[in-house]
């Protein structure tokens, strides 16, 4: 027999998975650096042909910084965080983009989830469980902050109040 009253009436606990948007795919990025890539091969072409070909290094520095910058984009893209709610604890798992991981452990009877909204319409989310409090999905937008606090409020007012058969 199955502990949980929600997994034992056949419901599921509340799960969701927040990943950062990356609006260029990879297809994408390598389109971009291959049009990149033909402009500054063009424009060093004709620097060189009249005399000033120190400049031509720089398209490739240049192109190169671009290619750091947009890797870089894309690791910080690999995070995410999980939200687990079922009636007895609500679990944040936050994975960074090296892989490490951290784990927050809250009781779902007494965690708030609190949005704040600032005067020019930015938001920030948090979990509150007496005096600890953890800020989250940051790298989502305002938008899908405040539907994703919505959300998350009545996943927990239905896991504190589980329906029996």
């Amino acid at each position: 027999m199955d502990a949980n009253p929600a997994r034992a009436q056949g419901q599921s606990p509340f799960r969701a998975v927040l990943v950062p948007h990356r609006s260029l795919p990879q297809a994408g990025f390598l389109l971009l650096m291959g049009a990149l890539a033909v402009v500054s091969f063009a424009a060093g072409v004709v620097f060189w042909s009249m005399g000033a070909w120190p400049v031509t290094g720089f398209f490739g520095l240049d192109l190169l910084i671009i290619y750091i910058a947009f890797k870089l984009n894309y690791r910080s893209g690999r995070q995410f965080e999980t939200v687990e709610v079922d009636p007895d604890e609500v679990v944040v798992t936050r994975v960074h983009p090296s892989g490490r991981r951290e784990e927050f452990r809250f009781a779902t009877l007494w965690v708030r989830v609190e949005l704040s909204e600032e005067t020019d319409g930015r938001t920030e989310l948090r979990l509150r469980h007496h005096a600890r409090q953890l800020r989250f999905a940051r790298f989502l937008n305002d938008d899908e902050r405040r539907d994703f606090a919505e959300a998350l409020a009545q996943a927990l007012a239905a896991a504190r109040n589980p329906v029996f058969g």
